[in-house]
């Protein structure tokens, strides 16, 4: 029956969890204190439980001083437990650690020792029923102590950490520490000061103990933060080029990977500051606005990229840690060094910019092409002395036109005229004089006519105008107005000036009963009629207007 004794049960439910806990995690720093710790709570059911299965006094003693031992380092390991589960390990250095174990030691040496039974003696000759002596009680006050000096670094803890995740966690552990308090403390009413009349209850430590690992496995496991997959995560982010820093909502640093060494100095604990970081870069109105949304609005996702003052350009990522109820719990600060790339990107706009300044030069070059490709195809369709359309031009156009005319049954006209007496100016004058008169002429006549109409030089002194949309009667008014604007205009020539009149012949088409085969040989008819009412204008006298007769 000795299996079913509550100190045994008790030791093999602690003995089960401790498996547990090394099953489903991946062991940590952490784990390991709270493993350790975990053994230590062990010993004492099992202690209790070894000492009821023998007779032998001597047994009994080594089995009762493992089990008070195991009582003695109860208060450093949770002491030691607790300072890992609130990151606050950094403060355990090897001299505080030794400082803070002497006292425990001290019990631990006395229980062994036993001097005098002051610690336990046995009753009858046997050990599984005790008495106790002061250094029991001692010892019980110095487990009181490291319990008062526990509580101190948790609430520590909780005033500073604001935290929802954290303080669930604390709270776990604080919960575990005042069960295994008040069990112990119920251990040694009932089993110690009261066992004269009230009955012995076995089992009471170890089920305190029991109650207590479920709050501290708890803690560690469901609120702490050490499963497998955020180790997993945990190497991945470490091996990032990335620089990442992970800040409370007061600004603490909870984790920094190895990428965000060249960038803060902060240790893990210490506050982050980002107005200091960005202080070389403030005056920059990016820099500012970024700031301005970090201290306001922590919520919000945000980025920016800052040239820093050795000539690093680092691009500075902010994401929130927000929980159920959309608050900032903390921030996930990602620094990257984007030098490299910035570099590439200032080469690539430099070279960008120099194939902009080549294609502006290649479209100066062509706008200059152009014009003077407009200029050559004036040149081609133009006489260079007067500005008029040349002669090819007019026929060119005078074919499509009167092919629409005849369509349409528009009525159109035809000028034919020269320069009276020009050969005489030439000879008297000279061809200066001649070729003054020629754009002389010209200008005069194209101040006469209508914007439709088309004024071409047909060959020397000889030019001819296309008047659509013109019956005879009107070719008729128009040939005078032009008769007139030329006798107006005078040409210097030294001391003289040069009168000069034209001789004109109109042809006019207003009736459409003729079919058009070919247009070329119509044109040629229609200026054979306009050239033959030209030269009757000159047998007649000149400075005169003949109408051909209708063919």
């Amino acid at each position: 029956m000795g299996l079913f004794r509550p100190d045994f049960l008790l030791f093999a439910c602690l003995f089960v969890l401790f498996g547990i806990v090394i099953a489903i995690n991946r062991i940590t720093l952490t784990h390991k204190v709270y493993l350790a710790f975990h053994f230590v709570m062990m010993l004492w059911p099992l202690g209790q439980f070894a000492v009821s299965t023998t007779d032998l006094p001597q047994y009994q003693a080594l089995f009762s001083q493992m089990s008070f031992a195991a009582v003695g380092l109860l208060g450093p390991g949770w002491l030691f437990f607790v300072l890992f589960l609130t990151q606050r390990s950094s403060l355990l250095t090897p001299a505080r650690a030794a400082l803070s174990m002497i006292p425990s030691v001290l019990c631990i040496a006395a229980i062994v020792w036993n001097p005098q039974h002051w610690f336990f003696r046995p009753i009858d000759g046997q050990y599984a029923e005790r008495g106790y002596g002061p250094l029991f009680w001692l010892l019980a006050l110095i487990q009181l102590g490291y319990f008062f000096a526990t509580l101190i670094f948790m609430f520590q803890t909780l005033k500073n950490d604001s935290s929802v995740n954290k303080r669930k966690q604390i709270a776990a552990a604080l919960i575990g520490m005042f069960v295994l308090t008040g069990f112990a403390v119920l251990d040694i009413l009932v089993n110690v000061l009261l066992r004269d009349s009230l009955p012995v209850i076995p089992g009471l430590m170890s089920l305190g103990l029991l109650l207590a690992d479920c709050c501290f496995i708890l803690a560690v496991y469901r609120y702490g933060m050490f499963d497998i997959l955020t180790m997993a995560q945990q190497d991945i982010v470490n091996h990032m080029a990335i620089g990442i820093v992970v800040i409370d909502e007061e600004g603490k640093v909870l984790e920094s990977n190895r990428g965000a060494r060249p960038f803060v100095s902060t240790a893990k604990g210490g506050i982050f500051s980002m107005e200091a970081f960005l202080a070389p870069v403030e005056a920059q109105e990016e820099v500012r606005e970024f700031l301005y949304r970090y201290r306001h609005h922590p919520e919000e996702r945000m980025r920016t990229d800052v040239s820093l003052a050795d000539e690093r350009y680092v691009s500075v990522e902010i994401s929130p840690v927000l929980d159920e109820t959309k608050s900032a719990l903390g921030r996930v600060i990602m620094l990257h060094d984007v030098s490299e790339q910035r570099k590439l990107v200032d080469e690539m706009n430099r070279k960008n910019e120099a194939l902009h300044e080549r294609n502006l030069e290649l479209i100066t070059i062509q706008e200059e092409l152009f014009r003077v490709n407009q200029k050559l195809e004036q040149m081609a369709i133009t006489d260079s002395l007067t500005g008029c359309y040349n002669r090819r031009f007019l026929m060119q156009q005078l074919e499509h036109e009167v092919l629409l005319n005849l369509r349409y049954r528009i009525p159109f006209s035809i000028f034919l005229f020269d320069i009276d007496h020009f050969k005489q100016i030439n000879d008297i004058h000279g061809h200066l004089v001649g070729d003054e008169v020629i754009r002389r002429t010209a200008d005069a006549v194209r101040t006469s006519l209508r914007r439709t109409d088309i004024l071409a030089r047909y060959g020397g002194e000889e030019f001819t105008v296309y008047l659509p949309h013109t019956n005879q009667e009107q070719a008729g008014m128009l040939a005078e107005r032009i008769m007139q604007s030329v006798m107006e205009n005078r040409v210097e020539a030294g001391r003289e000036k040069v009168g000069i009149t034209i001789s004109m012949g109109i042809v006019s088409v207003d009736t459409f009963d003729q079919q058009v085969v070919e247009v070329k040989e119509y044109l040629r008819s229609l200026f054979s009629r306009a050239d033959s009412a030209l030269y009757k204008a000159k047998n007649e006298g000149r400075n005169r207007v003949i109408v051909a007769q209708t063919s």
